[in-house]
C-alpha cells in the first residue's frame, strides 16, 4: 500500500479536517477488493486523521477496520510506481515522493480516457 496524508512529516500524521479525530464510518458494502481502494490510516477504532493509503493489491484483512471513501479511477500505475520506491526500515521513502496533483470526482469521471488526473515528480 502507498500511505500519504502527513503534513507533518514524522509519520504520526495530523488532524482531521474537522479538527483532531473523527469516528470510523464503516459499511459491510465496501471491501478492500483490489488495487486502488482509497482508505483512512488509522491506529485503532475512531482515531482517523489526516493520513490515508491507497491498496496496490486486495487486502481483506483490512475489511471493517478502516473506512473506504474513494477509488483510483486513472492514474494508478502512478499508484503502483510510487509503491515500488526504495524504502528505509521504517518503510518510508528514502527519497522524497510528491504528489502534485490530484483532482477528486463525484461518482466516475465522464470521460476518463481524457483526464490528467494524477502527476508525481520522484
Amino acid at each position: 500500500m502507498v500511505q500519504c496524508g502527513d503534513p507533518t512529516g514524522t509519520g504520526r500524521g495530523g488532524e482531521s479536517v474537522y479538527g483532531g479525530t473523527f469516528e470510523d464510518e464503516l459499511t459491510r458494502n465496501l471491501k478492500h477488493t483490489g488495487a486502488g481502494i482509497v482508505s483512512m490510516a488509522n491506529s485503532g477504532p475512531n482515531t482517523n486523521g489526516s493520513q490515508f493509503f491507497v491498496t496496490l493489491k486486495p487486502t481483506p484483512f483490512l475489511d471493517g477496520k478502516h473506512t473506504i471513501f474513494g477509488r483510483i479511477y486513472t492514474g494508478m500505475g502512478v499508484i503502483q510506481k510510487i509503491g515500488m520506491v526504495a524504502t528505509d526500515e521504517s518503510d518510508r521513502p528514502r527519497n522524497p515522493v510528491t504528489l502534485y496533483k490530484a483532482t477528486p470526482y463525484e461518482g466516475p469521471p465522464d470521460d476518463l480516457d481524457n483526464q490528467n488526473t494524477l502527476a508525481v515528480k520522484q
